[in-house]
């Protein structure tokens, strides 16, 4: 792939397009501060109703990260034009403080507000006039990127495509074997979401319920000790962990960690654990789930023998994986495990790699053979769990200089990762915030 396969001459109609990022989260609002510096126009499409609105479902947990480590430099740069500053750049904050005092102020500047389209599904995208198996002018074809609005459906043109949707809204299944358990229809309504507001607008749902955890990363580990906080609250609450491994060594403690934050919560969960707050539930895998009275039971094996456990209340903190259906009709070289780009799977494995051990990384490892595609952020990463928002700062500061013809900056990629000595080489985890 060459520059110049998405450099268009000024007559080209691909000159006149906007660059259409997807999703209006961390990772697409930088992709738009980073164009606003370089002068190329752009539309963000999210399908809330307000930006980041993922980010609203788990606003009251608090990042791993502190301030420092969460806000992208181009967009702080606008911002900070603006009269904004940095929030206390040591203290780690809630998704709610991230979005309000960092994520809304950047949407609202003049140079982006008028940009962002919300309530806007992609549902689609493609090249104009052309499937996936046409080749001949693909490069010189623009985008076509199909949306669902709540008009109907249209189409937005564009010379290129930033994919920075996300993975919250495509959670992996409850069954072991990738698929959802057998029977999962049946307790739709007992099956809960990561990172439930436990302590908060859900509590109702939860107090003097058993309810089990599924799922052995961080964002499990979040929910069971806001769980163990209520049944100290709420008499006859009671909190299960199932796991498929022997031990949840991916939220374990360490002190090589760079983020205490991450640190203390592998602590606090070993901690409820020995007391006995926590039942663990390990080495079980689910095949199938069954209502049983006003609860629901999960059958499966637990060390390699039938077993079945039953619960009031389940929550599904198994991890996210990419939704790849949008993007049937683009070329994609994906890496046949973790579904990331091929070139940057090797660099993100969670077999070899934790958070802090990833490698820098820009255009050159995120390109696919479809020019002026890029998938970015925690999408990027597929069903690997160690993302972190700086990575993902880096990748479209690298990807939106190579669209504005800057392969000099493209080319050169810096990041400086906090160590960790937590994100297991034996599995995925949960996402590394």
């Amino acid at each position: 792939m060459t520059l110049v396969e998405l450099t268009p001459r000024p007559s080209d109609r691909l000159a006149t397009l906007p660059v259409v990022i997807i999703g209006a989260g961390p990772i697409g609002l930088a992709a738009a501060a980073n164009l606003v510096e370089r002068g190329i126009d752009f539309t963000v499409l999210e399908a809330g109703d307000d930006i980041a609105d993922s980010m609203r479902a788990w606003g009251h947990t608090r990042l791993f990260s502190p301030w420092k480590h969460l806000v992208d430099p181009a967009s702080t740069r606008l911002l900070e034009a603006a009269g904004w500053q940095v929030p206390s750049p040591e203290r780690a904050p809630t998704g709610t403080e991230l979005r309000e005092g960092y994520l809304a102020p950047l949407a609202a500047l003049d140079t982006i507000a008028g940009r962002i389209r919300t309530g806007t599904e992609v549902v689609g995208v493609a090249r104009e006039g052309m499937d996936r198996t046409r080749t001949a002018g693909r490069d010189r074809t623009p985008f076509l990127v199909r949306i669902r609005t709540a008009d109907g459906l249209d189409e937005i043109p564009a010379r290129a495509v930033i994919d920075a949707s996300g993975t919250y809204r495509s959670p992996n299944p409850l069954g072991s074997a990738g698929l959802e358990p057998l029977g999962r229809a049946e307790i739709e309504d007992l099956a809960e979401p990561a990172l439930p507001d436990v302590l908060g607008v859900d509590r109702a749902r939860f107090a003097g319920r058993h309810t089990t955890v599924v799922g052995a990363g961080h964002s499990a580990a979040n929910t069971l000790l806001a769980l163990v906080q209520l049944a100290r609250e709420a008499p006859g609450t009671r909190v299960a962990w199932l796991i498929r491994n022997a031990s949840a060594v991916r939220v374990s403690s360490s002190d090589d960690d760079g983020l205490p934050g991450r640190a203390s919560l592998g602590a606090r969960v070993e901690a409820a654990v020995r007391r006995g707050d926590i039942d663990v539930v390990d080495r079980f895998e689910i095949e199938r789930v069954r209502r049983v009275d006003a609860g629901a039971r999960l059958i499966g094996r637990r060390a390699g023998r039938a077993a079945a456990h039953d619960t009031d209340r389940i929550v599904n903190a198994t991890g996210f994986r990419p939704e790849l259906a949008m993007l049937r009709e683009i070329r994609l070289e994906l890496d046949e495990v973790v579904e990331a780009p091929a070139r940057l799977a090797p660099l993100i494995d969670p077999n070899l790699h934790s958070c802090g051990t990833v490698a820098p990384h820009g255009f050159a490892e995120l390109r696919h053979p479809e020019p002026g595609f890029f998938i970015v952020g925690m999408k990027s990463y597929g069903r690997a769990p160690t993302f972190l928002l700086k990575t993902g700062y880096e990748q479209v500061r690298s990807v939106t200089a190579w669209l504005g013809g800057d392969l000099g900056a493209a080319t050169n990629v810096e990041l400086e990762l906090p160590a960790t000595g937590v994100c297991s080489t034996s599995g995925g985890a949960g996402c590394c915030r």
